[in-house]
């Protein structure tokens, strides 16, 4: 691996990041800024769904650069309203219902932004009392990292030492549907939920999970918000992972979806809240906004990320290759491997403490030329782009059950 200084003298040190310094890339793989060439398994979270430089994106943002980047919302641009359309049209595959968007940059302004809609939904359609609402969130929920957002997080990394937090949220175990309804009362606006946590380690909930939750909003009068940042656009073999075939074999119709990562191609950050006309039309002029949200440039990659999703071919790719992939990950637990979840080409691994902590796993990896992440100490999550080759795909997965069989083998980099 690189060499990489200790010391990151002007870095806030907020990641520890794996020492490997990246200077190109194309589609799945990455050369770090001594030539080193490794296969790129983690996707930027799923950002990079499409790989790195994928042509019809860059050419996209090509062509807006030598136009216009940014007017800003205080005027309008040609891509904005085309954005909004092909968006609306392409998240009906999870609610024909959903035909307004709300652009954004990143995921976490993304779920903020639901959040005040929820709210405002709440007080202004529902006739909840001001200052009253309720949001009903999930153990183990990672939606960003804003004061307000890791105000209901159960990770004490993520939480500890950032209070005084944001009141109006109740925390109930994910996957459990009896203590979800339980949760919900005349001041709920909102449940709000990952249809797969990723962050947590790609848990999936029981099958049934998000109908439940589906039928508690429908009864008491509540906005089901589905937060596919990660799990979106391709990522679980379904466009959505709430869709029919994704999750759940019938689906589930969110009112509220919120969008991000691979939205933007891997080029720049954007995201979208997707809901109905009477859910986002409680906003008027003045109550929400973002310099850069829906600007050209964004619009534009984002239209071409859309574009592409509208073939299926990427969907399908994530299916078959992650049967593959379920495959080969299968059979490693007992040998090294505790627990495997796997949903499309989307991977949580529990290791084994006896091979060491997630953390150690990933740096052999890396040594060995495959990059990926570990979560929560002893898990690894796998996440190729959908344009990762199945020969590649193998290669990676011969890596890392090398890396968990030989633990302290000598450095063994698989030839270029």
């Amino acid at each position: 691996m690189t060499a990489v200084s200790a010391a990151h003298d002007h870095l806030a040190p907020n990641y520890h990041p794996l020492p490997v310094v990246v200077a190109e890339a194309d589609g799945a793989w990455v050369t770090d800024v001594d030539g080193r060439r490794y296969l790129d398994c983690l996707s930027g979270y799923s950002a990079l769904n499409f790989g790195h430089a994928h042509p019809v994106l860059i050419e996209a943002a090509r062509r807006q650069l030598g136009r216009v980047t940014l007017t800003s919302r205080a005027f309008l641009h040609d891509q904005l309203d085309a954005f909004a359309a092909e968006l609306a049209a392409l998240a009906a595959r999870a609610n024909p219902a959903l035909t307004m968007v709300l652009p954004m940059n990143s995921g976490a302004e993304a779920v903020e932004s639901a959040i005040k809609v929820s709210r405002r939904w709440g007080y202004t359609v529902k006739g909840v009392p001001d200052g009253e609402a309720t949001i009903v969130v999930a153990a183990g929920n990672f939606h960003g990292r804003t004061t307000t957002i890791v105000g209901f997080s159960t990770d004490p990394v993520a939480r500890d030492g950032f209070g005084p937090f944001a009141p109006g949220f109740r925390i109930v175990p994910y996957g459990d549907a009896d203590a979800l309804a339980a949760a919900v009362d005349a001041t709920t606006v909102a449940v709000l939920l990952e249809p797969v946590q990723g962050e947590a380690g790609v848990v999936i909930p029981p099958v049934g999970y998000l109908s439940a939750a589906r039928r508690v909003c429908d009864e008491h009068g509540v906005l089901l918000v589905l937060d596919e940042i990660q799990s979106g656009l391709g990522r679980t073999g379904t466009t959505f992972a709430c869709e029919p075939g994704g999750v759940e074999p019938d689906g589930v119709r969110p009112d509220v979806l919120v969008l991000g990562k691979a939205l933007g191609g891997g080029i720049v950050p954007v995201s979208a809240v997707v809901s109905r006309p009477d859910v986002l039309g409680v906003l008027g002029a003045g109550t929400h906004g973002s310099t850069f949200g829906g600007n050209p440039l964004a619009c534009a990659v984002g239209r071409a990320v859309v574009g592409l999703l509208e073939t299926d071919q990427y969907q399908e790719r994530a299916r078959v290759l992650g049967v593959r992939m379920t495959e080969r990950l299968t059979a490693l637990v007992g040998h090294g491997v505790l627990a495997v979840r796997t949903i499309g080409l989307w991977a949580g691994l529990d290791v084994d403490p006896a091979l060491g902590t997630g953390r150690a796993v990933c740096e052999r990896l890396a040594e060995r030329g495959v990059l990926a992440k570990d979560t929560h100490s002893s898990t690894i999550r796998l996440a190729p782009p959908l344009v990762v080759a199945e020969a590649d795909l193998d290669r990676a997965l011969d890596v890392l059950e090398d890396a968990l069989a030989r633990p302290d083998a000598a450095l063994s980099r698989p030839s270029e």
